[in-house]
């Protein structure tokens, strides 16, 4: 696991972004596996497994003064709870999209999110695009467009997806703290909830512990590493890259899980799902052009002649 440095450059927060979002473009393939269990329980699990597994990276790296700290500094604790909460949120929409046949619509949700992070990156971080990155935001939007009109509906799945996501983003990037620190309180503070839901269908005889196959126990338990690891390596990313450099780096993710819904779980790819990525991916193209200095801004003509 790469750990997190006071200080880095940007690439290190790229390639932390990039390690993170090929993570989550992948983990499709895990809650497939976990397709017994009911989403809303597969998320209690996920919350516990995750908070032990933080909790032994703190326990064994030191870190307990950070921990102390953030929880004595009311703002770090209000930022702390808001990414708990939409975490969950976004966790339990993103498992029971996969388990309930909607992986192009959830894939379709993380290519809008970059989107609502540029919004979010001009108008609450000040941050500054340029013609080219402003180019690309509108090919990509084009794109979510055309598929937006392709359902005939309002694909609340993908929106909810994409506008949990860019808040918890954001409340992780105003959260000056760890990225350890930071997602050991996440999972601190809706842990007892996690417990309390477990506990109960437990008792109702309807949980999954003792009823399950071992194999998938594990696979429950082994959900904490797969969720924390991405995290961290996103938290760690976030805090060394611009916002918005961050949100098209979410490509990577449903891009995987497109590739996923249409070869490996058979889900339809229609004419109208090809155009509309491919505006997706001219944008990319676009931005990543101007990322590395191939597009050059035009320069301000001066006034007057």
């Amino acid at each position: 696991m790469v750990t997190e440095n006071a200080t880095g450059s940007d690439t290190s927060g790229i390639w932390y972004g990039v390690l993170a979002y090929t993570a989550w473009g992948i983990l499709p393939l895990y809650w497939k596996l976990l397709n017994v269990v009911p989403a809303i329980e597969i998320l209690a699990h996920r919350i516990l497994w995750s908070f032990v597994f933080v909790f032994l990276i703190v326990l064994f790296s030191g870190k307990w003064q950070n921990l102390l700290a953030t929880l004595s500094d009311r703002r770090s604790l209000f930022y702390t709870f808001l990414c708990g909460f939409l975490i969950s949120l976004n966790w339990f929409t993103y498992i029971w999209a996969v388990n309930s046949n909607h992986v192009i619509e959830a894939s379709m949700g993380y290519y809008i999110n970059p989107l609502v992070m540029v919004f979010l990156s001009m108008t609450v971080l000040r941050e500054k695009l340029g013609l080219w990155r402003l180019v690309a935001i509108a090919l990509a939007a084009t794109g979510v467009l055309i598929m937006t009109a392709r359902y005939g509906r309002v694909p609340w799945v993908a929106l909810f997806l994409a506008f949990s996501f860019a808040m918890y983003a954001l409340s992780k990037k105003l959260l000056k703290v760890d990225a350890v620190t930071g997602l050991a309180l996440e999972t601190f503070i809706v842990t007892p909830i996690a417990l309390i839901f477990i506990a109960g269908w437990q008792l109702n005889g309807n949980g999954a512990v003792g009823a399950v196959s071992l194999p998938v126990f594990l696979l429950l338990m082994g959900s904490g590493v797969v969720t924390a690891v991405p995290l961290l390596w996103f938290a760690a990313g976030t805090r060394r890259i611009r916002f918005y450099m961050m949100g098209f780096l979410q490509y990577i993710a449903p891009s995987i899980s497109l590739f996923l819904g249409i070869f490996i779980f058979k889900e339809h790819f229609s004419l109208s799902h090809m155009v509309s990525f491919g505006f997706i991916w001219a944008g990319l193209i676009v931005f990543t052009l101007a990322n590395l200095g191939l597009l050059r801004e035009p320069e301000k003509q001066p006034l007057g002649g």
